[in-house]
């Protein structure tokens, strides 16, 4: 099987290129955020709080969740129920950021994207995959761009949504987070060894995807 791993900072636009390159090589792309959410929402529905590791680590066993793509586009199964939609409701935001900070919940959800990646060609993207998840993966690559550069893509990505907000706040929120996904104590960002450093400062998006295509293709 081939998997191939990006990681890199928030607004670095990961995600977005690694669906579109999942659909183009036919692989499939790995959403480990949705996999956090979906924990998050069962802690929700069982009423634990999301912040007690003891509580939600609980839970685990009677956990099962399943990444399926139907048309075109990833639904989210869990426990045999599709929560595609849900999972995105802001208060399940809220509890997935708290289980994601459990050790034992990190450890359930690695386990199970190991597992995928030997039935299956994956993509997954992330801020730890190619260093924790998935240190032997085909390709590695850590994809990243200026704090201000990812600032103005956001800034921009909320004005077209109708939000107010300014430079230099979307700029503070990206600093701080780099910062925290740095020198957290679990699985902190940084570059694996053995992967490629993508710098997409100067790149859209089409130049981004055509660097990373070509890229992944001259190595699997």
């Amino acid at each position: 099987m081939i998997s191939v791993a990006i990681d890199g900072p928030s607004g670095a636009g990961k995600s977005s290129l690694a669906k579109r390159l999942a659909k183009e090589l036919g692989f499939i792309y790995v959403d480990t955020g949705a996999m956090y959410r979906a924990i998050g929402l069962y802690a929700l529905r069982q009423g634990v709080d999301p912040a007690s590791e003891q509580q939600v680590a609980q839970l685990l066993p009677q956990i099962t969740i399943e990444l399926r793509y139907e048309n075109g586009a990833q639904r989210v199964i869990l426990c045999g129920e599709d929560v595609s939609e849900l999972i995105r409701q802001e208060n399940v935001g809220m509890a997935t950021s708290a289980v994601a900070a459990h050790p034992t919940v990190r450890s359930f959800l690695l386990e199970l994207q190991r597992d995928m990646a030997r039935k299956q060609n994956i993509l997954m993207d992330g801020r730890d995959i190619g260093t924790v998840i998935l240190p032997n993966a085909t390709v590695k690559i850590f994809l990243t761009a200026s704090a201000q550069a990812r600032a103005e893509r956001r800034l921009k990505e909320l004005q077209q949504k109708g939000m107010e907000t300014d430079f230099q706040t979307v700029l503070s929120d990206i600093e701080q987070r780099d910062y925290q996904d740095m020198n957290r104590e679990i699985a902190p960002l940084k570059q694996a060894q053995d992967a490629v450093l993508v710098d997409t400062s100067n790149l859209d998006f089409e130049q981004s995807f055509e660097t990373l295509r070509n890229l992944i293709t001259s190595r699997i």
